[in-house]
């Protein structure tokens, strides 16, 4: 029989156990409802302006990429709930102190208003289909006609969703690596990168692609300022926080954040993004598909490490 002998309770698995609730579903979740939030934020802001004939991919096919994103993302949060039967009960009440409250509320209500959106763009975009009923086209021309009044509502909705898939994280006070409000800001940023990259990946018109290249380039930009923020914030913390840092700057988590989040994620993409601005020839697909492919596992390595870490003192 080995004999061992602990001179600490804490750190040792099995008696001082992690947290481990969320997994891939989660990080899936926060990655689409993000993605959604940028693109309906910039259907959303070029309708208000008056310039959504100049960015027809935006208004129109990114916004059913934005809903099929919200439908994927409810259903992989829905898989990932113990206790699905009793989801009616969230709607039930409003709680403005609780995140997880406003959050479901929003995401609600930007649900139903994206459909109505993509409704009052389907002639355009189907030409042959015939809703029949004439009700329908009656709503139909309604919503055409206040198409900008949607666009004001759905505008604030998609930075409040934006936003609360970085504070549904922060709201963990005992969770280091969350407990940062960086983390709102941040994870609006890259939900508008990646949206728009995903429009820039579906997008067939030149002059839009190169004003959204223009613009990723920017929010890629804020993002890295947002995450040497965080770096550095967390740097100047307490002792947990900085065991918290480990997982990311020389612990398990590192080659994840810094490889395929910050180079591959955003350095690399931007680059590919500013020499295709320069007028040299590079595939659309790649800086796109690389931004997507960042996001996602950002929130994989924020969700995972998140939960690995904890207030032992």
């Amino acid at each position: 029989m080995q004999e061992e002998i602990f001179i600490s309770g804490r750190n040792i698995p099995n008696i001082d156990p992690s947290l481990a609730v969320w997994h891939f579903p989660i990080s899936l979740y926060l990655f689409l409802g993000g993605m959604a939030a940028g693109i309906i934020f910039f259907a959303s802001l070029f309708t208000i302006l008056k310039k959504e004939k100049e960015v027809p991919t935006t208004v129109k096919g990114g916004m059913i990429v934005a809903v099929i994103a919200i439908i994927i993302g409810l259903i992989a949060l829905m898989y990932d709930l113990t206790h699905l039967p009793y989801v009616w009960q969230l709607y039930m009440t409003v709680r403005i102190e609780s995140p997880m409250s406003w959050g479901a509320w929003v995401l609600l209500i930007i649900t139903i208003l994206s459909f109505l959106w993509v409704f009052s763009y389907s002639t355009e975009m189907f030409p042959k289909w015939d809703w029949k009923f004439d009700f329908l086209k009656k709503f139909q021309t309604y919503l055409i006609e206040n198409r900008r009044t949607l666009a004001m509502i759905l505008l604030p909705l998609s930075v409040i969703l934006g936003v609360y898939t970085g504070i549904l994280l922060s709201a963990f006070n005992a969770r280091p690596l969350w407990n940062t409000s960086i983390l709102g800001p941040l994870f609006l940023a890259s939900g508008l990168s990646t949206g728009a990259a995903a429009i820039i990946l579906f997008s067939k018109n030149h002059i839009e692609r190169r004003l959204f290249s223009k613009i990723d380039i920017a929010l890629i930009g804020l993002e890295l300022a947002l995450i040497i923020h965080l770096l550095m914030s967390m740097y100047a913390g307490s002792a947990v926080q900085l065991e918290a840092l480990d997982l990311l700057v020389g612990g398990e988590f590192t080659v994840m954040f810094f490889v395929f989040v910050v180079i591959l994620g955003l350095i690399f993409p931007a680059l590919l993004e500013g020499v295709e601005l320069m007028g040299y020839k590079v595939p659309v697909i790649v800086p796109a598909l690389l931004i997507l492919m960042g996001g996602l596992i950002f929130r994989m390595v924020m969700v995972e490490a998140g939960q690995i870490t904890r207030f032992l003192y």
